[in-house]
């Protein structure tokens, strides 16, 4: 039986938030759950149990790069998957792979870290590089960040849909392919344009609101999820992108909270 794919939105913020957690989702299809990044730390393991979702289920991990808001909740998930058995699958690129090996067998007891690459499965992706989960293939790609090797991915749901997910760092137009008319496209958004001379995005090498719906728009996307943003307006966060985005967009905007659920 298939199950319609969802997203479980564990954290929205960026890098340094303090009053929401650190982007990190879970892609839930047929009998299997992939995480995608880990935030900054074991708040990983609290968003898992506030979302009813078990660390056990989970069968596979995407990492998208080494920065710490995304890398070293991770070692957490690896943590609980070689304490307590349960399989794991972890993909990205060679230098995530190797931060979270050394780390692990640097601060886990060796009994458990010689499960590293039997129990939990390192998986090394280049560009392009394809594989899958549960019902659904993806397909890994450089983003193309000026600073760090980051992969975003797209997923080819089972009913067709397609998601492009950007990873948290501004639009490259070598991804447009990947990009060009998907369905979902998630996209950082740091903070709302009219806001920019108070959170300083471009600066921090990060997109506005405005800037993400206008790629949407001119990629022929349909739904629109922001997300990787600011934390001090929170309360007024998803009217205000909304409106903002709206202004260039003609698809759904999606603004979610910690904890929220998408259905694809």
């Amino acid at each position: 039986m298939t199950t319609q794919p969802y997203i479980t939105m564990l954290g929205t913020g960026n890098a340094l938030v303090t009053r929401c957690f650190n982007t990190s989702f879970t892609l839930h299809c047929q009998d299997s759950i992939l995480l995608v990044d880990g935030g900054g730390g074991n708040g990983i393991l609290t968003q898992l149990q506030r979302a009813g979702i078990g660390y056990d289920s989970i069968s596979d991990l995407f990492v998208t790069h080494t920065h710490t808001d995304h890398l070293l909740g991770c070692v957490w998930i690896m943590r609980m998957a070689l304490q307590f058995h349960f399989p794991l699958r972890v993909w990205s690129h060679q230098k995530v792979l190797h931060l979270l090996t050394v780390i692990c067998r640097q601060v886990l007891p060796p009994s458990e870290a010689e499960n590293i690459g039997s129990l939990v499965v390192m998986n090394c992706l280049n560009d392009a590089d394809t594989f899958q989960v549960g019902d659904i293939k993806l397909q890994c790609f450089d983003v193309h960040s000026s600073n760090e090797l980051q992969f975003g991915f797209t997923a080819q749901l089972p009913d067709g849909q397609r998601l492009c997910c950007l990873g948290d760092e501004p639009f490259s137009p070598l991804c447009e392919s990947y990009a060009d008319g998907a369905d979902w496209l998630m996209s950082e958004a740091y903070c709302l344009y009219e806001d920019r001379d108070r959170f300083h995005p471009y600066e921090k090498h990060h997109s506005t609101v405005l800037d993400a719906a206008r790629l949407a728009e001119k990629l022929s996307i349909r739904n629109l999820i922001l997300y990787h943003t600011e934390d001090e307006t929170l309360q007024t966060r998803r009217q205000r992108y909304t409106a903002e985005a709206k202004t260039v967009f003609s698809g759904s905007v999606w603004v979610p909270d910690d904890l929220e659920q998408i259905c694809l």
